[in-house]
């Protein structure tokens, strides 16, 4: 896309007073966000379909019979991978290249850099497809992968794609920052810091490491990382995704501008204190899981505030939701924003914990936000962007709808079983006879208990 403003040159020589106007021509490079995109809906497919396998071992374990590679273990981090980093990730940086030129009103400064910023995360996510069912993992959720590869993400995260961002915002022809371009700093520098400090090790092999970290401090450290990725790499990116495109598609201005800073700033001041919430009852002091529920418990003001803010956008546009699916996506999007939010600070508060930690309440919760969230947001922005990427009408409406329908019965039917069963789980373990001994002491009863709720969520 080509672009041309006005702006004035001084072309004067000493004694002229006259200034000569000339055009500044620039262009979007779309091409970089068409390649992304369609990353993004390839990913999806097979982040989706690891899924359903993994979903499918725990109601059929031997199904691949004795085949470790395809065993629940070793799948259940790569679908976890590719649904985060390879779905969402790509979702994240055709949304960033897209709106960011535009927000800055300049291409983006490097097209070399755009170029290997993809072909290396793609070489990236084929790196831990191949290393995951092999079995070579650092074992830590969500940083699996070994010192090789993490040092390939660094490079690809910090050195092509940030600096690319950086350079392009500093040459900028608008002066004011949106939001959005906010959200998206706080992404971008806070991720490098958690992946660097999380992944400290002393190598000693390819394939192989040990973290500088020890006991507790490991633990410490891999959630405060852990919970920030999903604070980091899952929240504030698709919040400066809502900001932009969900004003774009309904046609309205954001519901409160100011409120949008406030929700930026408090929500990134307090996110990053609220990991140690995940290590409640364990070797971890006490005050440090108290204070990380306390920092848990106040997201939820500036959570909320960025949903309402995203909902009350489409005051005076409510009828479109019904016959845009655009908008279908991106109001139920940021209502599952709205309800993961509630219940992330509620599961951190000790007493709610000692009944959801370990069961799969919190499978149900992580996949209401990633599936309700950051799916629904995805493609609420794809089916917005590809026509306008493509030139072209978008194939068929009533196709995008079904999508939409389909999606959203089938998130419901994943996650209410799973919800259930986490409760099912928490009362079991937690239950005692008149004795003082547990009803359930063998851990098999519980797991006999919710197979059919299982098979529910296979359907879903």
């Amino acid at each position: 896309m080509s672009i041309e403003t006005h702006s004035e040159l001084s072309g004067q020589h000493a004694g002229q007073g006259n200034l000569d106007a000339e055009i500044d021509t620039y262009s979007y490079d779309d091409d970089i966000v068409r390649k992304f995109a369609t990353a993004t809906l390839f990913w999806g497919l097979v982040a989706t379909l690891v899924g359903l396998i993994v979903a499918i071992l725990l109601v059929l374990p031997k199904i691949f019979g004795e085949l470790e590679w395809l065993s629940f273990g070793r799948l259940r981090p790569l679908h976890t991978n590719a649904a985060i980093f390879a779905f969402a990730g790509n979702a994240i940086f055709a949304a960033v290249y897209y709106s960011t030129q535009r927000l800055c009103k300049a291409r983006m400064w490097s097209d070399a850099l755009s170029r290997l910023h993809f072909w290396g995360w793609q070489a990236i996510i084929i790196a831990a497809a191949a290393t995951l069912p092999m079995g070579i993992t650092q074992s830590k959720e969500y940083a699996e992968l070994e010192w090789p590869i993490d040092l390939a993400i660094a490079v690809v995260w910090a050195g092509f794609f940030g600096i690319n961002f950086l350079m392009t915002l500093i040459h900028r022809r608008e002066r004011h920052m949106y939001v959005a371009l906010w959200f998206y700093i706080a992404t971008i520098v806070t991720v490098t810091v958690l992946h660097v400090f999380n992944n400290l090790v002393v190598p000693i092999g390819l394939g192989k490491s040990y973290p500088i970290y020890a006991g507790v401090q490991d633990a410490f450290m891999q959630w405060w990382y852990g919970h920030n990725a999903v604070a980091f790499f899952l929240t504030t990116p698709f919040l400066g995704l809502m900001y932009y495109f969900l004003p774009k598609a309904a046609n309205r201005p954001v519901f409160s501008y100011k409120l949008s800073i406030i929700h930026f700033w408090s929500l990134v001041f307090i996110y990053i204190w609220a990991g140690p919430h995940h290590l409640h009852y364990t070797a971890l002091p006490e005050w440090a899981s108290t204070l990380g529920m306390l920092f848990s418990v106040m997201l939820w003001m500036p959570s909320w505030g960025g949903m309402i803010n995203g909902l009350l956008t489409l005051r005076g546009a409510w009828q479109k939701v019904a016959v845009d699916p655009v908008l279908k996506f991106f109001v139920v999007g940021v209502t599952f924003y709205g309800m993961a939010t509630f219940e992330g600070p509620l599961l951190s508060v000790k007493s709610v914990n000692a009944l959801s930690h370990y069961t799969d309440w919190t499978i149900a919760h992580v996949h209401a936000g990633a599936l309700g969230w950051n799916g629904m947001m995805t493609f609420g922005m794809l089916y917005w962007l590809l026509p306008r990427l493509f030139q072209t009408k978008l194939w068929s409406t009533k196709a995008a709808s079904a999508h939409f329908w389909i999606g959203t019965i089938g998130i419901l039917l994943y996650i209410v079983p799973i919800y259930a069963a986490g409760l099912m789980q928490g009362l079991m373990w937690r239950a005692m006879d008149e004795t003082g001994n547990l009803v359930y002491p063998d851990f098999i009863e519980t797991i006999q208990s919710i197979v059919p709720l299982w098979w529910l969520r296979v359907r879903g």
